[in-house]
């Protein structure tokens, strides 16, 4: 019946939608009472209708309700007796059913809530119904709310769906004390605790307003002075990082000019070139130096053929990053500081922009005194395998070639003279990866720089490294009186038979003091200051030892000297010394005292190093 859409209708316009609307008083409406509120004429078919929907309850729903005798009254007592307790804590209650939690104490029914009422009266008419139910509370509904000390007000939320009477009264407490009364439309301030005068009120509409509801207060201690200044200095300084952050990584676009320090031998070093500027599809990217071009890049592709040959195979530009104005440049074995220049053209050849990088390359220093061997040294990483057809080459600072390394082997022959048995490398270089130079006897004269080059097969760079030579020039000290001094100069053997050995004084004045030609000394053209006072050991050319002995040195000698090797207009060999005298002076009081004369010993610069 009840899914004929007629009765639905009659019964919905009647509010009969729930099953409480079949009932009143406890028992089943009569079919007479249910005719007068839908409107349906059958009183049979309303008495069908009723027991249609007692026939699709549970049986302990059933019994719970009770059914109607004929006469309409119920059959027997349908709910138990409901007794008063003074308190919560004396009733009697079944352990493990759920009349054991929280059944409200009905002994002053002046302060109970009408929710707690209702609550005990659920209990108490389905006692049957829930008997074996498992345990379960009755939970009111609670929020929490939190504030600061120093917060002005807070609001303690109570809302509902349900629509209150005009005559409902809204009673705010905390424990024992009344903290705001409200009742038919208005405050009353009177029943309300001292301690809440003038500090509470209450939205007037109650629509919305609940019967009950528990509202937790959390009261916090406000946020300390030094905390609240330590994270405004903290949020300070993350603003600083960021901000030094993003003006480090985008610097290179404000900047004008560059300076960029590496140390010789590093594979490659980036010119950094960034700015605002986009660049034409037609457009053209330059790299140049003071010698000329370094890099080209023009209508989307480089143009190696009008680079510099220095620049061979050793530039490149990242393509992808010139979109977003980047025009760095990548420049491979770094080796003599440069100041370089990026130039951006527009179609029609205008500048664009143009910034200048400084590139400073830090050579490494060797020093060593005159006459020990010395190792210029240069070790590669061992990710830089070299292939056994590569070259290497050792230069000095006039482009002389000091030592060459290739196929596996020295090549003498491809070496200056003057560096003849006088160079070494260690063995397998290209696999061990030390390409380092050892050179003997060197002197004054091979103060310089000296460049190692490594070339593949088709003479590409590979790699290079610049090292500094200093070496010291040779102190030679002297008493006066003494029989003799030695001015050594030891160097490789075997030089040629026809060259010339010439030892001359040269500071403060020139004047010649040793020639040794044609296998013999010519004291004819020494000066006369020095004749009988000088010799050479036997066969100087030959043993390598170019020494120098004067005899009878005296104050005057004292200044530099130097020794010249040469073969023809070849200079094989050279050095310089210092020859610093000293005297002993008696004055008029008869004390004996030590007096140097001396010159300046800073090494004078080699014309050419030998």
């Amino acid at each position: 019946m009840l899914s004929t859409a007629s009765v639905q209708r009659f019964l919905v316009n009647a509010g009969l939608t729930k099953l409480a609307g079949l009932r009143t008083a406890g028992q089943w409406k009569t079919a007479a009472k249910l005719a007068q509120e839908t409107g349906i004429r059958s009183l049979r078919f309303l008495e069908k209708l009723v027991e249609e929907v007692m026939g699709v309850l549970p049986g302990l729903v059933r019994a719970a309700l009770g059914t109607r005798s004929a006469g309409g009254q119920p059959r027997s007592a349908d709910f138990p007796l409901l007794s008063v307790c003074a308190a919560v804590g004396e009733q009697d209650e079944e352990g493990g059913s759920l009349l054991s939690f929280r059944t409200p104490v009905l002994g002053d029914l002046s302060r109970i809530s009408k929710k707690a009422i209702y609550e005990v009266a659920v209990k108490v008419l389905n006692r049957g119904l829930l008997a074996g139910v498992l345990e379960s509370r009755w939970s009111d509904d609670q929020e929490e709310v939190t504030t600061w000390k120093t917060s002005d007000f807070i609001i303690l939320p109570c809302k509902t769906n349900l629509v209150l009477p005009e005559d409902t009264t809204v009673e705010w407490t905390h424990a024992d004390l009344v903290v705001y009364v409200y009742s038919k439309r208005s405050d009353h301030l009177k029943k309300q605790d001292g301690l809440y005068r003038d500090r509470t009120k209450m939205n007037e509409d109650l629509n919305k307003d609940i019967l009950r509801q528990k509202v937790v207060l959390q009261v916090k201690e406000p946020f300390p002075s030094w905390a609240t200044a330590l994270l405004v200095l903290l949020g300070l300084l993350v603003l600083l990082v960021v901000s030094g952050g993003l003006i480090y990584y985008f610097r290179h676009y404000f900047m004008s000019g560059y300076q960029i320090k590496v140390d010789s031998g590093v594979e490659s070093v980036m010119l950094p070139c960034k700015a605002r500027v986009h660049l034409p599809e037609d457009g053209k990217v330059e790299w140049t130096d003071k010698n000329g071009k370094v890099h080209v890049y023009e209508n989307g592709s480089d143009k190696p053929e009008y680079q510099h040959p220095d620049f061979k195979a050793r530039t490149k530009i990242k393509k992808n990053l010139l979109k977003f104005g980047d025009f760095s440049l990548t420049l491979k074995y770094p080796t003599i500081t440069n100041t370089y220049t990026c130039t951006v053209y527009s179609r029609e050849r205008n500048i664009l922009m143009e910034k200048k990088v400084e590139l400073k390359v830090r050579v490494p220093q060797v020093e060593v005194e005159s006459g020990e061997s010395v190792q210029l040294p240069f070790i590669i990483s061992s990710k830089l395998p070299l292939l056994d057809i590569a070259t290497i080459e050792w230069t000095n600072t006039y482009n002389t070639k000091v030592h060459v390394y290739q196929k596996s082997s020295d090549h003498t022959g491809a070496q200056d003279k003057i560096y003849t048995e006088r160079t070494k490398m260690n063995e397998d270089p290209l696999k061990t990866g030390d390409l380092s130079l050892t050179l003997k006897y060197p002197t004054d004269g091979n103060t310089g720089i000296y460049t190692c080059t490594v070339y593949d097969s088709e003479r590409n760079i590979l790699l290079k490294r610049k090292v500094e030579l200093r070496v010291k020039d040779c102190l030679v000290e002297v008493k006066e009186g003494e029989e003799s001094v030695q001015l050594p100069f030891k160097t490789t053997g075997n030089l040629p038979v026809d060259a010339t050995v010439e030892w001359e004084y040269c500071e403060p004045e020139c004047r010649k003091v040793h020639v040794y030609e044609n296998s013999s000394d010519q004291p004819g053209k020494q000066d006369e200051v020095y004749r009988g006072r000088t010799s050479m050991n036997e066969d100087p050319l030959k043993t390598g030892d170019l020494s120098l002995t004067l005899k009878h040195p005296t104050e005057r000698d004292s200044g530099r000297y130097r020794c010249e090797v040469k073969s023809g207009c070849k200079l094989l060999r050279r050095k310089m010394l210092f020859l610093k005298g000293r005297v002993q002076v008696q004055d008029q009081t008869g004390d004996i005292r030590n007096r140097s004369s001396s010159i300046d010993p800073t090494p004078l610069m080699a014309d050419q190093s030998v």
